[in-house]
């Protein structure tokens, strides 16, 4: 038999690879793209969002804006305290508390909205990450998730960190971005589920594809953190697939990077 793996380690590892780089820079240019989704969710002001793995606060930053009540959680520290800063800034009231989506740390049915966008899809243990996002979802309420699809390019991207840093036991985490395996982790507690391929709006960065590599490892955590791990002539073969990657995806016809990524949007009504 193989030895079980040892989350609390795994969970350490996932925490120093957030708070590694500096993901409020990497991400800063396609925050547009998470505020179109979010508009599009026609949340009522007033209502209660808990926004899961919220980062630096592209959900929740506008959501408060709009007049939601808004508690923010993420395992990150560094990263809620940016968001903090951006909530003060702006005189906002949201709450943000540092925490696991595995053991979300409030009551049942505490919030109208449920969301995640690209954040609860790293959970190490799916099913648990599932469960809580429909426990504290009031019933009838709906939990809302953005996960990037297996074969589009930022799932490949993902993939491609597996291949050069295998994860521990763990599943795929673009699993959330196969409607089959959604429908069945999402099978229990739920009167109805929705779900859509779509193109994320706005993914894009003002310079060339190896430019954009680059900034990707010198800003996003786990690609800076597996660049590190590796020797020179690995270093060489990572970069040179991503760039591949990139390439093929990539819509610019200039030299900046606009990248077709595609993500599945999930939508749960709790029963």
């Amino acid at each position: 038999m193989s030895a079980l793996p040892d989350m609390d380690a795994i969970k350490a590892r996932m925490k120093a690879l957030w708070m590694a780089g500096d993901y409020g820079t990497f991400a800063k240019p396609v925050e547009r793209g998470a505020f179109e989704i979010f508009e599009s969710w026609k949340i009522p002001p007033a209502s209660r969002l808990l926004d899961v793995a919220c980062g630096t606060g592209h959900v929740a930053i506008p959501a408060a804006r709009s007049g939601v009540k808004v508690v923010g959680i993420d395992l990150a520290t560094n990263l809620l305290e940016e968001a903090r800063a951006r909530a003060a800034k702006e005189g906002l009231v949201v709450q943000f508390d540092e925490g696991d989506v595995e053991q979300l740390p409030y009551p049942d049915a505490s919030f109208d909205n449920v969301v995640s966008m690209l954040g609860a899809m790293y959970a190490l243990r799916p099913d648990r990450a599932a469960a809580e996002l429909i426990r504290v979802c009031r019933p009838g309420g709906r939990v809302i998730m953005v996960n990037w699809t297996p074969a589009g390019c930022m799932g490949q991207m993902i993939k491609l960190h597996e291949k050069f840093m295998p994860p521990s036991g763990i599943p795929s985490s673009t699993l959330w971005g196969d409607e089959a395996t959604v429908q069945e982790r999402l099978r229990d507690g739920v009167a109805e589920l929705r779900m859509a391929r779509r193109i994320y709006p706005s993914f894009k960065y003002p310079f060339s594809v190896p430019e954009f590599v680059e900034f990707q490892r010198q800003h996003l955590g786990g690609t800076g953190i597996i660049f590190a791990a590796l020797d020179g002539e690995k270093q060489t073969a990572f970069r040179r697939e991503l760039e591949q990657l990139y390439a093929v995806y990539n819509r610019a016809t200039d030299e900046t990077t606009a990248l077709e990524a595609e993500y599945l949007e999930v939508t749960a009504i709790r029963g």
